[in-house]
């Protein structure tokens, strides 16, 4: 454990809370952290502002929530947000009893943000690769996006990539993990899903703090959707809401066919630009990929009756970046699936082996990984 990590570890919210109002406790842990961070990244100007932001934006979050508890006995609460929070309460211990998961105190408040997303994040790729720029921060290592409470702050950071050549895509986000740093609260930007879609962003988020490797996305956004899926599939199943897990199900195999879909046109554009041709013979065959791409969505969207599930995706101008936000979280899905059906939904030995790949050097993983997909292949973690 770095110093860093013993600082952060020792700061209790609750504990403060005892000692200071809510303005003077929030003001001394940004003060702190501000300080730590302005030690390590003095030199970078740039660096200290986004940190700060960060800090700022998050505990602002922290300081618009109140206990669900409260909400649920007050009067003032309306009967649609009573009963969301009430589900919340049964997915928590769910969760904690069924899933094994590391609930704690985390989502027993509430925070109502009077925006619809929680921060935005930027993405990034060259506009002849997929490969994923990344970021890298204290504790956590790095991540392919960089995220900011301000739509408007990450749009000109964005800007500033697209003027370096990189294509970018900005993405609103309803909920994020910090991974058992704080206690984080449910937000207005989620609560309002249906049950299946609410189990599923929770039991996502809480698959974070039970499995993180440090400085691979793509690992962890699949283990935390695999793990949400099943975890959607036995509450469903629990609670006898057999109409609303169907709903649920066809909703998932919807958004199969759409990862499917991008993520063989991506694999369309690598193979594109790892030809040795002018870099403008490149670009013209990338708009051409990417104009087949938008050519098949609407295929698939007739053979779904017209649905408009991704219209809202297909309005960009795609590139990249923006392919590479539907593999994060999908690309090693099958792997993890083939996993668990191997150890037949054991979920205590299922994340245990998760937990051995996670420790490896990321290069060795990647070799690990790709054979998972063929299910009948047992891979042992080393």
């Amino acid at each position: 454990m770095t110093w860093i990590q013993i600082f952060f570890s020792n700061i209790d919210i609750h504990r403060l809370a005892f000692h200071y109002n809510k303005r003077m406790r929030l003001n001394l842990l940004r003060n702190g952290l501000l300080i730590i961070l302005a030690i390590i990244f003095l030199p970078a100007c740039a660096s200290l502002q986004y940190y700060n932001q960060a800090i700022t934006g998050h505990l602002g979050v922290l300081a618009k929530q109140k206990p669900i508890a409260s909400y649920i006995d007050s009067s003032d609460t309306s009967t649609e947000l009573r009963q969301q929070l009430e589900k919340v309460v049964t997915l928590r211990t769910f969760a904690a009893e069924q899933l094994y998961m590391p609930v704690e105190r985390q989502y027993s408040s509430y925070a109502d943000l009077n925006r619809r997303y929680v921060v935005w994040n930027v993405f990034a790729a060259p506009s002849l690769s997929t490969q994923a720029k990344s970021w890298c921060y204290p504790v956590i290592g790095c991540a392919d996006y960089r995220g900011y409470y301000d739509k408007k702050n990450a749009q000109a950071y964005a800007q500033r990539l697209a003027n370096d050549g990189f294509d970018v895509y900005v993405a609103g986000v309803t909920a994020y993990s910090t991974l058992g740093w704080f206690n984080d609260p449910v937000l207005n930007t989620f609560i309002n899903r249906s049950d299946a879609e609410l189990a599923n962003l929770i039991f996502h988020e809480f698959a974070h703090q039970l499995l993180y490797a440090k400085g691979d996305t793509v690992f962890n956004e699949s283990f935390a959707t695999v793990v949400a899926r099943e975890g959607v599939r036995r509450w469903m199943q629990q609670h006898g809401n057999t109409k609303a897990y169907q709903r649920f199900l066809q909703d998932q195999s919807r958004r199969q066919q759409f990862v499917d879909l991008v993520i063989m046109f991506r694999d369309k554009l690598q193979t594109l630009y790892d030809r040795d041709i002018s870099d403008e013979h490149k670009h013209k065959e990338k708009a051409r990929i990417l104009g087949a791409l938008r050519n098949r969505h609407q295929l698939l969207k007739a053979s779904w009756g017209g649905r408009s599930d991704y219209d809202q995706w297909f309005e960009h101008n795609i590139n990249n970046a923006q392919l590479n936000t539907v593999a994060a979280y999908n690309e090693l899905v099958p792997a993890f699936e083939a996993l668990l059906d191997h150890y037949q939904g054991n979920l205590g030995e299922f994340y245990a082996h998760c937990k051995q790949l996670a420790l490896m050097d990321l290069e060795k993983r990647k070799q690990i990984l790709p054979p998972l997909t063929q299910a009948s292949l047992y891979i042992q973690a080393e």
